[in-house]
């Protein structure tokens, strides 16, 4: 088997030191421009690649960032990895995406991600437990945490999402000034990363205009099936003359869910009988079938200033970015 070149083999050979070497290949470092050329042009031919674990222990930087997922079935998180891998990746990182399942918590995800020493740690939405990551002494350890397309209750993680408040605002006013005055609301997962969610700033919205009875859908996950249950069991324990007549879900997963069980199972003409909005604008929700209005979160925004933070290209502190209200024929 051929030995594998190396930056001494590249040197001798460019007739230069080892030490330009490993400057030509690290952007902005000082080196002359005849010498940068000489040392690339002699790499390439002998077939050279740098070390970039050498590189890692010298610079205390890995270019590895960690990505923490947890509810695959909801598919509002393909877009938004597609986005954020590939700007990583522009980045000359590395992502590393680890799963969270019943088998395999934060916490083990963590001391994983450290162990490994990744330059910082992305919770993608995850239902992450705020009280867990206190208890474990994690929020002050490295690497950095960083939340996306969820709201962080802890000061120190910093988290970059759709601005809630707003969204929950423009939705709202659209409703009252179609006609709807009885609104529920159809939740994910409970943890206490939600009370500033969107059920509180839509409820909140609908008390401001003297309507105080906003029924709550647990779905529990973010799933279709989930959904389906959710808005099943309402809509057979309610009379028909006491339902709501508009569902907000809090994404448009459980409103495609509640978008199949309202139609094939109990009849009902959307929006005619009930209308059903959901919130992220996935790819479905344009489908004809569905015609969902939604609410398309800013997800190439919300991932620039993410890697902007990363990069310490701006200051790390926590951002709500406006979305885009989608009016189709679901509401």
């Amino acid at each position: 088997m051929a030995r594998k070149v190396t930056a001494s083999d590249v040197a001798l050979e460019a007739g230069v030191s080892k030490w330009t070497v490993t400057r030509a290949f690290q952007p902005g470092a000082s080196i002359a421009e005849e010498s940068r050329k000489r040392v690339m042009e002699v790499a390439a031919r002998l077939g050279y690649r740098p070390n970039l674990l050498a590189r890692s222990l010298a610079t205390k930087s890995t270019q590895q960032i960690a990505i923490f997922v947890d509810d695959f079935a909801n598919p509002h998180k393909l877009p938004f990895l597609e986005n954020l891998t590939a700007a990583i990746q522009a980045e000359n990182m590395v992502a590393m995406l680890i799963n969270i399942n019943q088998h395999y918590d934060h916490v083990q995800a963590f001391l994983s991600a450290d162990q490994r020493q990744v330059d910082a740690v992305i919770l993608l939405g995850t239902d992450f437990r705020d009280e867990t990551l206190r208890d474990e002494g994690l929020i002050s350890a490295n690497p950095p945490l960083y939340v996306v397309a969820r709201e962080s209750m802890i000061d120190s993680v910093v988290s970059v999402s759709c601005d809630v408040q707003t969204s929950m605002e423009e939705i709202g006013s659209y409703l009252l000034e179609k006609g709807y005055r009885r609104p529920g609301f159809m939740s994910g997962p409970k943890t206490l990363s939600t009370v500033l969610g969107r059920l509180r700033c839509s409820k909140a919205f609908w008390r401001r205009h003297g309507i105080s009875d906003v029924p709550e859908l647990p779905a529990g996950c973010y799933e279709r099936r989930a959904g389906m249950l959710a808005l099943r069991n309402y809509l057979t324990a309610t009379p028909v003359d006491e339902r709501i007549d508009i569902l907000m879900c809090e994404n448009d997963i459980l409103a495609i869910g509640s978008l199949d069980v309202a139609r094939s199972e109990f009849g009902l003409k959307v929006p005619a009988d009930l209308a059903i909005v959901g919130y992220d604008d996935i790819d479905l929700a344009a489908a004809p079938a569905y015609d969902l209005t939604t609410y398309a979160q800013p997800i190439a925004n919300m991932v620039t200033v993410l890697l902007d933070m990363i990069k310490e290209r701006r200051e790390p502190e926590s951002a709500q970015l406006p979305g885009r209200l989608i009016v189709r024929g679901s509401a």
